[in-house]
């Protein structure tokens, strides 16, 4: 349940997300493994997305994450990039979803963030912490870059990440200084995503009959 709030505060502002945010609030406040700095962090957000009128908080949200990929949502878009693979890996993440008893609206793309984290909610506590370990460098990464603009959108990234005791964000005046800024698509350079019995053994769950994503991060 606390998965599909967060996954809530993600989404386009619309009156539905709105109407929610009380008891989004709620679940935040009574949400036992977050510590209170990250309660604080999430209340600022549905806050001010509670105060600001619905066009502001809309345009804030096109801002933050339409215009560039830096922040996208789009998980496998810093896995792929406009590659022919994501392509194919959309395909195989929808059938997983289908398979789970997740049919998405059609044009919902699977590997938008907010979609992940409700199809989370549906699974056990041993793949939530594998999923969303594996993708730990790209929110890590996009949580970082909206922290530099002082967006209150990075309280999710760093709550993802602290659910699965995965190092925080960074600010960058604490980051070690890289001698070469690379392009995000070096950075985040494409690994083949499996699914189904020909993963991996630590990407294949034959008990709960779905295949776990795979995001590797090559620059370490």
């Amino acid at each position: 349940m606390f998965l599909k709030a967060i996954s809530g505060l993600l989404t386009y502002p619309q009156g539905q997300l709105i109407s929610a945010l009380p008891e989004i609030a709620l679940l935040i406040e009574n949400e036992p493994d977050l510590s209170a700095e990250h309660k604080n962090a999430l209340m600022a957000l549905v806050n001010e997305l509670s105060q600001d009128d619905l066009l502001s908080s809309q345009e804030t949200y096109v801002e933050v994450f339409d215009r560039g990929r830096a922040t996208s949502l789009h998980l496998f878009e810093h896995v792929h990039g406009e590659s022919r693979d994501r392509g194919m890996a959309m395909i195989d993440l929808r059938n997983t979803y289908e398979k789970a008893g997740l049919v998405l609206h059609a044009n919902e793309l699977p590997d938008y963030l907010p979609v992940v984290l409700e199809y989370l909610s549906t699974r056990s506590e041993n793949e939530i912490r594998e999923l969303l370990g594996d993708c730990a460098h790209i929110l890590r990464k996009v949580g970082e870059a909206l922290l530099d603009r002082g967006s209150h959108y990075s309280a999710v990234f760093a709550t993802l990440l602290a659910l699965v005791d995965e190092p925080g964000l960074v600010p960058t005046a604490r980051r070690r200084p890289t001698a070469e800024e690379k392009s995000i698509d070096e950075e985040w350079a494409e690994e083949p995503v499996e699914f189904g019995p020909a993963a991996k053994p630590a990407c294949n769950r034959a008990q709960a009959q779905s295949s776990v994503i795979r995001f590797v991060d090559r620059s370490h």
